[in-house]
């Protein structure tokens, strides 16, 4: 996995080598291993490489005959059969990321439709002096750009943009909105405004420093009464088998790499899944990481966790992220995540990365299994009729009905309700258009772009087998019934669970992952209340004696609108202001508040 950046000017003179080195030097925690820059014509493109698979030959940028270079911030699983069913190509590297490159001369801009991966690709053409950027259809990779007078530019990451100086801090008051209300903002747009976002499943065609063409290519199928599983008329012996199967390959898959690798256990049905068909496809035992919390709110998983690894001969690693974890490592957290999301699974994750990174470079992980086979408790609450308790997802925002803001937003919910809109084409049931407005923003601007970051700042790559072309097919295709039965969600998942891991319990019911953050902010919400209120990004936009009322509050939505507007406050002070992140909570706030 890779850090990529790259510009084209508009009049064609080549970008500047000193942005270009600024771009690089940005994006180094994500390639510690090397770096390489291409500069032709109007263009100039730029890697640093995490060294995954073909450590010796697959430096960046790769070139072919007809005079494209690719650089890549990507896993192409099935680079194998792809070189198979390209033998007449004249291969120069082993790396996973030049069959694209040849794809990309036989197809031209329809080049990722054979790809089976997460990737953010950029290619120039020089024969046809255009730049094409591509996405994988999750979005699991990153991928922004900024469009200004004289130039076009890209990068893994807005940061780079930032501190290579092509975009300026300044924050689009819609999505600042949207994180405010729903802890992520949606769509194209990002926090900052200028910079956009490359959609999943896009690619982009740029020449003359102008986006020319744009493509599209969706995560699930869109023809409408299909059964993209076949399993509609299958019994359930059937399914259970065809599931075993699409699993299997699919982890086998997200196993290849030349580096040592391993996986993050939470002991849910998920990780627990990707365990038992890592421990079926290894010789030797899978290093497994759990995280578990110091306090007695919320559950642990670690005991759990270490009864699924023992049963497979897993190696398990438990970590622990206590209130002293909180305080002292949340600013640098946040700071982290400069496309915000503010949901607390960062501080876990980011912890779990750092102490995994020790020995691994690449990890499993279970994103995806959730919208996949439909286990949030919100569809089931979507499905049920209101007088049953039925209920619209995301009605509600965090911070309504506490009278904080100033200025209640309008637009919050705008790119929700235009996602399941689109979502719902015909033939598709209402689960699966829930499930996939969930897959155009959710799952890539909160749950992925928090394993990115997260596990980037430690030169750890993540990887997701649930998020797989041929699992979404699959899945997707699925009878409802057979997603959500008896008031379970993902109930055919636990099904296959329970025949292949018994020990895991799926059909149990566990409460929902849980980071205590309510009870931390508590404990010395007298304290953050008044720095919170007075800081900088806080003050102008809520009333000062009522975010003190809720970080005194100690209720549950209360302090969770609390947790909210601290990581805004925490986030706007490391990326926008380029504050101190090294004390702790407390520390950092009333530094910027005495600036």
């Amino acid at each position: 996995m890779c850090g990529i950046a790259g510009i084209m000017t508009r009049n064609g003179t080549p970008p500047d080598r000193a942005t270009l080195d600024r771009l690089t030097a940005a994006l180094q925690h994500r390639g510690p291993d090397g770096e390489g820059m291409h500069i032709a014509r109007g263009v100039g493109l730029t890697q640093t490489r995490l060294a995954i698979i073909d450590l010796e030959t697959g430096d960046q940028p790769i070139h072919e005959p007809g005079g494209a270079a690719l650089i890549a911030n990507a896993e192409i699983y099935n680079y194998v059969e792809l070189r198979r069913e390209m033998s007449a190509t004249q291969f120069t590297t082993n790396s996973d990321c030049e069959p694209p490159l040849h794809l990309y001369r036989a197809h031209g801009a329809d080049f990722a439709e054979k790809l089976r991966g997460m990737y953010a690709i950029a290619i120039f053409d020089a024969a046809e002096d255009r730049l094409v950027l591509a996405r994988d259809p999750f979005g699991i990779k990153p991928l922004y750009y900024i469009e200004t007078a004289s130039e076009f530019a890209f990068a893994s990451e807005p940061q780079a943009l930032l501190k290579a100086g092509l975009a300026s801090p300044v924050i689009a008051e819609g999505p600042r909105d949207e994180l405010l209300q729903l802890q992520f903002s949606c769509g194209r747009e990002t926090i900052f405004a200028g910079i956009r976002r490359v959609l999943p499943g896009e690619t982009l065609i740029i020449r003359g420093g102008r986006i020319v063409d744009r493509r599209r290519r969706n995560a699930f199928p869109v023809v409408g009464g299909e059964d993209p599983s076949g399993a509609e008329n299958q019994s359930l012996d059937e399914t259970l088998a065809q599931i075993d199967r699409t699993l299997e390959e699919s982890v086998m898959l997200h196993q290849r790499a030349d580096v040592p690798y391993g996986l993050f256990l939470s002991g849910g049905a998920d990780s627990s899944s990707i365990l038992a068909l890592m421990a079926r496809l290894n010789e030797r035992p899978v290093r497994a990481f759990t995280v578990g919390f110091e306090s007695e709110t919320v559950p642990d998983e670690r005991r759990h966790a270490r009864e699924v690894a023992r049963a497979v001969g897993a190696e398990h690693v438990e970590v622990e992220f206590g209130e002293s974890d909180f305080w002292r490592l949340l600013p640098r957290i946040a700071a982290s995540m400069d496309d915000p999301t503010a949901d607390y699974a960062i501080l876990p994750t980011w912890k779990l990365a750092r102490e995994a990174a020790h020995e691994l470079k690449v990890v499993l992980c279970g994103e995806g299994g959730d919208e996949l086979f439909a286990g949030y408790g919100r569809y089931r609450s979507f499905l049920r009729p209101w007088w049953l308790g039925g209920r619209t997802i995301r009605a509600k925002g965090v911070m309504d009905g506490l009278g904080i803001l100033r200025n209640a937003p309008s637009g919050w919910r705008d790119a929700v309700d235009a996602a399941y809109a689109t979502s719902a084409l015909p033939g598709r049931s209402p689960l699966q258009a829930a499930q996939a407005a969930d897959c155009m923003d959710w799952l890539p601007n909160d749950l992925l772009t928090k394993l990115d970051r997260c596990l980037m700042t430690h030169g750890l790559e993540g990887r997701t087998p649930f998020l797989d072309p041929a699992v979404a097919r699959l899945a997707f295709g699925l009878r409802d019934d057979l997603k959500i039965r008896k008031r379970l969600g993902k109930w055919v998942l636990r099904r296959w669970l329970d025949s292949v891991m018994p020990i895991a319990r799926p059909f149990e019911r566990k409460r929902g992952f849980t980071v205590p953050v309510i009870e931390w902010i508590r404990n010395r919400g007298d304290v953050l209340g008044p720095l919170v209120a007075r800081h900088p990004a806080i003050e102008p936009i809520c009333h000062s004696d009522r975010v003190e009322a809720i970080f005194r509050s100690g209720n549950r939505r209360g302090g969770f609108a609390a947790w909210v507007l601290l990581f805004y406050a925490l986030w706007h002070q490391g990326i926008v202001d380029g504050g101190d992140v090294d004390g702790d909570i407390a520390e950092c706030l009333a530094v910027e508040a005495m600036i």
